[in-house]
């Protein structure tokens, strides 16, 4: 009898507990997300606190730019693309105006996009007179049969496209800062004081934009734009134009941009290589990423950004700083510099 009096209050118990938890609300479900990067190698205690506040407001600026398209019920691409144009016409960041100068004096830039729908990518490298390169790349994966357009024949189709989708063409020099040139003069004489040393050494010799997102209709997509790095040889290309290296989107699985040492990217098919993690490991995105920054890569090589078709973010670097920012439909708004 007891027994039984006690199984009964149990059951009753185990009734209310459950219909407590049925009671307890879902988390939401992440309709949208977003993020952005404007390098790695950034050290922000060497910035002054102007310069920590102008590329905090910088990071803002652009992330507000995509996430609005994002929760307008715009495309993922869409989204990347503005984003992306956006901090190309920034002179603070290594991509577009204030690129670096190569060891030419002149600036060549690398861009990326990438559909994760489709796995369709296009993307450019080496241009000098394109003021929006990741522009270019996108009508590279939409106007043409092909993946990657280099130098003049990158140019020769940007004047071919030029009222299509709003590709302005401006002088090299347009691309030149004063800060950038004095940051080449530095690296010059620290080059030729180590006597040719192959490795690019120091933070500084980092920076790219990029950014990643996730749509309503369940979309990724990724882009990366880059002047590469500070006295690179004239024709060097970085992993900012690789499809699979700097970019990388897949519906299945992620969509990422990278930055930091193109070649180290690439050797790791850095992009690619978080995508298969999880794909073929049943990593989450978050183990797939820091397993390939803090593993894979060699120490002070770069970071990226990585959002899978959930919605989760992960930013990682193994530089001292990467100036990043991340947004999603439940409210997350977070803008870093350092670690």
């Amino acid at each position: 009898m007891i027994a039984r009096f006690f199984c009964g209050v149990f059951l009753v118990a185990l009734a209310l507990v459950s219909c407590a938890r049925a009671a307890e609300p879902a988390a939401k479900k992440i309709e949208f997300a977003i993020a952005v990067h404007g390098g790695a190698g950034i050290e922000p205690d060497a910035l002054s606190p102007d310069g920590r506040r102008a590329r905090t407001r910088a990071l803002g600026q652009a992330l507000d730019v995509g996430r609005k398209i994002l929760a307008d019920g715009g495309a993922a691409l869409d989204a990347v693309e503005q984003t992306i144009r956006l901090l190309e016409d920034d002179p603070l960041f290594n991509a577009g105006r204030g690129a670096v100068f190569n060891a030419a004096g002149g600036h060549e830039l690398d861009a990326t996009i990438m559909d994760g729908r489709t796995r369709e990518g296009g993307g450019v490298a080496a241009v000098t007179t394109v003021k929006n390169p990741i522009s270019l790349a996108r009508l590279v994966m939409t106007e043409t049969k092909h993946v990657l357009l280099i130098g003049h024949g990158a140019e020769q189709f940007a004047d071919e496209m030029r009222d299509k989708r709003q590709i302005e063409r401006v002088p090299n020099s347009y691309f030149s800062t004063d800060v950038r040139r004095e940051q080449w003069r530095r690296k010059v004489e620290e080059e030729k004081a180590a006597r040719g040393n192959k490795r690019a050494s120091g933070a500084a010799t980092m920076g790219t934009v990029g950014c990643v997102a996730l749509d309503k209709q369940g979309n990724l997509a990724a882009g990366t734009s880059t002047g590469g790095l500070v006295n690179k040889r004239w024709g060097r290309v970085g992993d900012s134009a690789i499809l699979g290296a700097g970019t990388y989107a897949d519906n299945h699985s992620c969509a990422v941009s990278c930055t930091g040492t193109g070649e180290l990217f690439i050797r790791n098919a850095v992009g690619f290589h978080i995508g298969a993690l999880m794909a073929f490991k049943g990593m989450s995105l978050d183990e797939a990423v820091r397993q390939v920054i803090d593993e894979v890569l060699p120490d002070d090589s770069g970071g990226l950004i990585a959002v899978d078709a959930q919605g989760n973010i992960s930013m990682r670097f193994n530089t001292e700083g990467m100036a990043r920012a991340a947004a999603d439909s439940r409210g997350r708004v977070e803008i870093m510099l350092g670690k």
